[in-house]
């Protein structure tokens, strides 16, 4: 489990003024989960049981939930779902599921912390045939609100084509709250990459 050591690794992140924007909304898609891993911690790298580690950059993706006013809002639950580093989701509609890198979890989800920081050990995400890079998350607050959103590589050329995320980005200030900036992930883990995302719930 990461769920104590990536939030104790991830920097403290300053407070923020009132005013900010909120994470968009998007679509879940068709690759939500059918059916719910046996392994639905934070680390989805690395499957409990398994010697092998998933094919792919490992990329620690951490951050906080916060209102718009920079409050954090704990007790909120993150999930987040991506394909594997070949492309292939792990459910039933995914053609060549098959093929799929079973030792990559695919899925994970946690409670945030009092701070509202969450923390992943995930992959660096992948295209395939209609999307650009992309990871999947969503978000339940404990006032029963939620939000379904989506992350991508700031820069990455295909970003601009992609309708998803074109629809995503109409209101200013949106493109900075889905677009992750990696960098090296210095003192975490070697040859891995690192972003830090707030998630801004309206």
């Amino acid at each position: 489990m990461l769920v104590g050591a990536g939030l104790a690794l991830a920097p403290a992140l300053p407070s923020f003024a009132a005013g900010l924007v909120p994470t968009p909304a998007q679509t879940e898609g068709p690759f939500y989960p059918a059916g719910i891993p046996a392994d639905i911690d934070n680390d989805l790298v690395q499957v409990r049981g398994q010697a092998a580690q998933a094919m792919g950059q490992v990329l620690h993706l951490q951050g906080r939930v916060i209102d718009l006013s920079g409050g954090a809002r704990n007790g909120a639950m993150i999930e987040i779902w991506q394909c594997d580093a070949q492309g292939l989701y792990d459910h039933p509609r995914q053609p060549g599921r098959d093929r799929r890198d079973a030792a990559f979890q695919g899925y994970g989800r946690m409670l945030v912390d009092a701070g509202g920081r969450y923390s992943f050990r995930t992959l660096k995400p992948v295209a395939y045939p209609g999307r650009t890079p992309h990871i999947h998350l969503k978000v339940a607050t404990g006032d029963g609100r939620t939000l379904t959103s989506q992350f991508y590589l700031a820069g990455d050329p295909q970003n601009e084509r992609d309708g998803v995320f074109r629809r995503a980005i109409g209101t200013p200030g949106q493109r900075e709250r889905i677009e992750m900036k990696l960098e090296p992930a210095s003192g975490l883990e070697p040859g891995a990459l690192a972003a830090a995302m707030d998630i801004v719930i309206a």
